[in-house]
């Protein structure tokens, strides 16, 4: 996915009780994880903050957009609840995307999470939206000029055809949420930021041979550059089963291990090793106007950075075939309906472990039967994405 913070609390502890604190920290992944790192870019003086600063790219456009359809807009329930909206786009447009095919003169959200964080930053939940879900998808401003009529379509055309404002509107009328922020990163800035933490760690239970990803790779632990890692999350044909949901499991893994990488590596305290990656992290993003800076990235992750890993939740929204083409999805309800109504008025969300690394075990059916239980949900915690 294209989709990365001060030093630690608990930088002064030593032994377990520092690796305990590492342990608890927050992974949310992808854009979200770029936005963690600059949290130490404090001290690096005014000149060095403002061209990082500068750096982010303000989506003005897209504030322009949704400014004008506000009273259309679902309102914020819960105050202190925030609701970030990441993108990944598949645009080849540029020097260095061209290697990832051809570019069409047009770009889809290839990845696109809805991150939900709890009003008392306690837990946090990042949902996967496939991009094969079928959706009604607004009327919206053609990025090229017109206007195109509201339709019942994929849902990463909202992207190819409305950018990020038509995205947030298909995902607010989607789940009723409304989305308070928005990032976006293409292929190139999701490669620098792997590269510029000198590659990520993963485990791999079998051999990788994927020659429409161009990646080949031992089993056991591999450390992924840029270029392999871009491979890793984008293929399908050859990777687990095959399926969207593992494609979007994978994801979720790979973003939980880059943070990781980088809060354990020394790059938060290494000046040295943190420009490239503070340069490569801000250059590869879009915001809206209020994030658009390392102050505003800042006052957004701070009051997070403490959240368990257990309580950071990944899930994909409930979904099957579409019942007129197999190649489509369409939300399972009423568990869809469920899980955005808790994220909408900031309950609970509980997620059953069926990662491999913990044997896919299911919830126990009673306990999650019962009338007074948290409904749960097919997902894992970023506790189980660590490669040991």
């Amino acid at each position: 996915m294209p989709d990365a913070d001060s030093a630690s609390p608990g930088a002064s502890a030593t032994g377990d009780g520092l690796a305990r604190r590492r342990r608890r920290r927050w992974l949310t992944g992808g854009a979200l994880g770029a936005a963690v790192l600059l949290l130490a870019a404090g001290g690096a003086g005014w000149a060095l903050y403002a061209r990082l600063s500068d750096n982010i790219t303000p989506d003005e456009a897209a504030a322009r957009e949704l400014a004008r359809y506000d009273e259309e807009r679902p309102t914020a329930l819960v105050s202190g609840a925030q609701n970030i909206l990441l993108i990944g786009t598949d645009s080849r447009a540029g020097r260095d995307n061209g290697k990832y095919g051809r570019d069409s003169g047009t770009e889809r959200s290839d990845t696109t999470i809805l991150l939900h964080l709890a009003a008392d930053r306690r837990s946090a939940t990042a949902v996967s939206l496939p991009r094969d879900l079928m959706v009604r998808v607004p009327a919206c401003p053609r990025t090229g000029g017109g206007q195109t009529r509201p339709s019942f379509a994929m849902f990463n055309t909202a992207f190819q055809i409305g950018g990020s404002a038509c995205t947030i509107r298909t995902v607010e009328e989607l789940t009723g949420i409304r989305v308070d922020h928005h990032m976006v990163v293409d292929f190139s800035g999701f490669q620098q930021m792997v590269d510029a933490v000198d590659g990520v760690p993963v485990c791999l239970r079998e051999p990788i041979d994927d020659k429409a990803a161009k990646l080949r790779l031992p089993a056991g632990r591999v450390t992924l550059d840029g270029e392999q890692a871009l491979g890793y999350v984008r293929a399908r044909k050859t990777l687990g089963d095959g399926s969207d949901t593992d494609r979007m499991d994978r994801q979720q893994r790979f973003l939980g291990a880059l943070v990781e990488k980088v809060r354990g590596d020394d790059v938060l305290l290494n000046p040295v090793k943190l420009y490239p990656v503070l340069d490569a992290a801000t250059s590869a993003l879009t915001t809206d106007p209020e994030l658009a800076s390392l102050r505003g990235l800042y006052r957004l992750v701070r009051g997070v950075r403490d959240i368990p890993t257990e309580h950071v939740r990944f899930l994909t929204a409930p979904r099957e075939a579409y019942v007129y083409d197999s190649d489509r999805d369409q939300l399972v309800q009423p568990e869809a309906g469920e899980l955005f109504a808790r994220l909408r008025t900031d309950r609970p969300v509980e997620v059953a472990d069926t990662s491999p690394e913990n044997g896919g075990k299911s919830p126990d059916d009673n306990e999650a039967n019962s009338p007074s239980a948290t409904p749960t949900f097919q997902g894992s915690t970023a506790a189980a994405h660590t490669c040991e």
